[in-house]
């Protein structure tokens, strides 16, 4: 599927909204291949999980890793109701993709359905439009080897793409591809809808 047609539905989609994280998402299964989709910031609780950005481990485990707690809070509340359609069997190939606060989303969802789903090998496939950074800390190979397939997607100086700063030991994870580059918006102009879809359809052009 071709980014800019992935963006508009990710735009476009009728989300389920949970009342106790303000969490956005919905799930569409079209044959074979299941779509997960997170919306962007729509309300007060969304920005206050977005400015929430302390590190903390992500689950109990051997190797930790850490990631920015108020999207982790979001997604945990979102897990219970995915866990099902990413578990079945039917489902060959998983597509991901969320815009700003919902690309954060979806990078945790992303690894959720690989660490899930490891028979499904390089058939899962990660969108994040604008994204925040996520993780925290030095992310060591076999963290890094998991998000192989999951792809930032930056509009020119996007400032969303920045934060929370680098200097503070966040970084992204994936691959990052630059769009729009020299469309001379100002940081907070190239963050808007309008400039992703304006910047991928000039890619196209």
């Amino acid at each position: 599927m071709k980014l800019l047609q992935l963006f508009r539905r990710v735009l476009g989609a009728e989300y389920v909204s949970l009342e106790e994280t303000a969490a956005s998402f919905r799930l569409e299964r079209k044959g074979e291949t299941l779509f997960m989709l997170f919306e962007k910031s729509n309300g007060a609780t969304d920005w206050k999980n977005n400015l929430d950005f302390p590190a903390k481990p992500y689950r109990r485990m051997d190797r930790l890793w850490f990631v920015h707690r108020g999207f982790m809070r979001v997604f945990r509340s979102i897990e219970p109701r995915i866990e099902a359609r990413v578990s079945d069997e039917r489902v060959k190939k998983i597509i991901v993709a969320g815009y700003s606060h919902g690309a954060a989303l979806a990078l945790l969802a992303y690894e959720y359905c690989v660490f899930h789903r490891p028979d499904l090998g390089g058939a899962i496939h990660g969108y994040g439009f604008g994204c925040p950074r996520v993780i925290w800390g030095v992310m060591g190979r076999e963290l890094k080897e998991r998000f192989r397939h999951f792809l930032v997607i930056r509009d020119g100086k996007d400032l969303v793409t920045h934060l929370p700063p680098a200097l503070f030991g966040y970084r992204h994870a994936g691959n990052l591809l630059e769009i729009g580059r020299w469309n001379g918006k100002n940081a907070i102009d190239a963050h808007r809808e309008e400039s992703y879809l304006a910047a991928l359809e000039e890619a196209l052009a």
